[in-house]
């Protein structure tokens, strides 16, 4: 899980141990932010394990409407985290910032419960009109056919498609009026939606949008805030908070994916909004705790009126308001943005960022300038790859994988607690093989850390191509190639994002350690905004949100995983070979 701060080590460090409240020998302010981060990301991965299913089954989506929506959606929350840092830094200090965004967030994941009753697809068939729905959610679920009649109980019947899906295939064509075999080219389908529940749907996410933007980056500025200049626990107090994050997470793929697909998409979005509520309920509760860390740099300046009667502090909520409209706007209309309008800002961020480093820097600081720059371009291929968990491979892990563990069918969105599982377990012992192998002077330099995790992420999906080839070409792909991929994938995530936060926040100068950490968060979302599109090109044709032609979409699949996974491993490649020189440009910043 890639969610460390981007002001946490720009910000001035502050306390003395010796005047703490301490607990286990953390000042006990720790306790409070862990499980408000606990919460908050129990909320947000929660929802976002269920995002891909709820789009394509419940109000019918394509799979490349929905799988764009989404990379629009986790991009934006990354890049919203700039101005709600911005912000919490310069006015409302992290406190208010949080307050301001967790209340945003439960509002947000509770709207998602409003789920109504769903888009419907409608057949029309020789006149007639059928419509077509599932007995249940997830892959698991099957296809049935409802006649439409206007007196007594309606017809039912569970349907299939022949292979190439030329022919819809009845299994009991009396109860619904219709033939054994329908041509696919003799009926014609549309989508009818509840326009009031989909606009809700988009109001909540970009309200969870809006309130990770404030929090995102200030819960981790004020862990940074509880130890003092050179506190030997400041780093022990990291990693405890970030394992906050991943038990988070890994609870709420779980808890919120099980809940979700098994009784409905209200109880999974209901436990995310309720973890949320009990991650606000805390930090207000005991927010004392944390002993005056936290509050706005000037408390004036909050009250100094701009507009009116509207203050600084006003101002600051109502820009909120502003990312929430905007937000909306782009979340509703991703579809439309292609990716020259995301590579055209990507382009102009860079030109500006690299002007800044000729004009503003020289010398060393220059080089590890124009070297932070090269890290912050370096994750983009790493996060398109790996944003697929949310998606594409969630989809894939859906309808194309035996999901058979223990004599249980387990929901695909369960799945992504690998992620967090494997963090919590791994990230301990590579951070042991580092030191161990510094004293030994075989540590991997930065640069080639950076490259190994950009191969891992593409020898992941070659990985489960592989599994997919050994099931052959109807085959379900074997449940511990999914394991493996998120493994991998794990591994490389530990290579990427700590190596590299670490090395941008050590090169940049100390007057713009705030901007290019920002850049960074800047081009993480632009990452999953193209993850989205690499998503949308494993499409596949759907009735109802399950698939008509399974041999076709593994072939998609097959071929988009193998192309991209090729395409990560020579940029991998690229990298290690100018790895000695983006070191030298780093001057000892390692």
């Amino acid at each position: 899980m890639s969610d460390t701060s981007m002001s946490e080590q720009s910000r001035p460090e502050t306390g003395d141990p010796s005047d703490q409240n301490t607990l286990f020998g953390h000042p006990r302010g720790l306790v409070i932010l862990f499980f408000t981060e606990m919460w908050e990301r129990f909320s947000y991965y929660g929802m976002r394990a269920l995002l891909i299913f709820y789009l394509t089954q419940h109000f019918l989506f394509t799979d490349e409407r929905s799988t764009v929506l989404y990379g629009a959606y986790t991009a934006l929350v990354f890049v919203m985290t700039i101005i709600g840092g911005m912000l919490a830094d310069r006015y409302l200090g992290p406190r208010k910032a949080i307050t301001f965004g967790a209340i945003l967030l439960v509002i947000g994941h509770s709207g998602m419960a409003l789920e109504g009753s769903g888009s419907r697809q409608v057949m029309t068939f020789n006149g007639a009109e059928y419509r077509l729905t599932l007995d249940g959610r997830g892959g698991d679920a099957r296809q049935i056919v409802v006649a439409d009649r206007s007196a007594g109980e309606p017809g039912r019947s569970f349907i299939s498609f022949n292979e190439g899906a030329t022919l819809m295939l009845i299994e009991n064509p009396a109860a619904v009026g219709l033939p054994v075999q329908v041509p696919t080219n003799a009926y014609t389908l549309h989508v009818e939606t509840e326009a009031l529940y989909l606009n809700i749907m988009y109001l909540s996410l970009a309200l969870i949008i809006a309130g990770v933007g404030y929090i995102k980056a200030s819960i981790s500025t004020i862990v940074g805030d509880l130890y003092g200049f050179g506190d030997a626990r400041r780093d022990s107090g990291f990693t405890i908070f970030y394992m906050g994050i991943n038990v988070g997470a890994f609870l709420s793929s779980i808890l919120c994916g099980w809940l979700g697909i098994a009784y409905g998409w209200k109880y999974g979005f209901g436990l995310a909004g309720i973890g949320m509520l009990a991650g606000l309920f805390i930090f207000l509760r005991y927010q004392h705790w944390l002993e005056g860390k936290g509050e706005p740099p000037s408390a004036e300046k909050l009250q100094q009126k701009v507009l009116g009667p509207i203050s600084v502090e006003h101002m600051c909520y109502l820009t909120g308001l502003g990312i929430i409209a905007v937000s909306m706007f782009l979340v509703i209309n991703a579809h439309v943005i292609d990716e020259n309008h995301v590579g055209l800002l990507g382009l102009v961020i860079l030109v500006l960022l690299v002007g800044y480093s000729f004009i503003a820097c020289q010398g060393q600081e220059r080089d590890r300038m124009l070297a932070a720059l090269y890290f912050i371009l370096a994750q983009i291929p790493f996060w398109a790859l790996f944003e697929q968990a949310g998606s594409s491979l969630n989809l894939f892990t859906d309808r194309l994988v035996d999901r058979t563990m223990l004599g249980m069918s387990v929901p695909a969105p369960v799945f992504q607690a690998l992620n967090a599982g494997f963090i919590v377990v791994f990230a301990p012992i590579l951070a042991w093989l580092w030191v161990v192998l510094a004293r030994r002077n075989l540590n991997p330099s930065t640069p080639v850390k950076f490259a190994m995790g950009v191969f891992l992420a593409g020898l992941g999906f070659l990985a489960l191509v592989a599994g997919m080839s050994a099931s052959g070409e109807a085959g379900m792909t074997a449940v511990y190639f999914i394991f493996l991929i998120y493994w991998i994938h794990t591994m490389g995530e530990l290579l990427v994002s700590p190596v590299g936060l670490s090395a941008v926040t050590k090169l940049a100068p100390a007057r713009a350690v705030g901007m290019t950490m920002g850049a960074w968060f800047l081009y993480s979302g632009l990452s999953n905004y193209l993850a989205g599109l690499i998503a949308s090109a494993t499409g596949a044709e759907t009735i109802g949100g399950q698939l008509t032609d399974t041999v076709a979409a593994k072939a998609s699949y097959a071929a988009v995983y193998t192309e991209v996974g090729y395409i990560a491993m020579a940029i991998a490649v690229v990298m290690l070979l100018i790895s000695p020189v983006i070191k030298r440009m780093m001057h000892g910043a390692d």
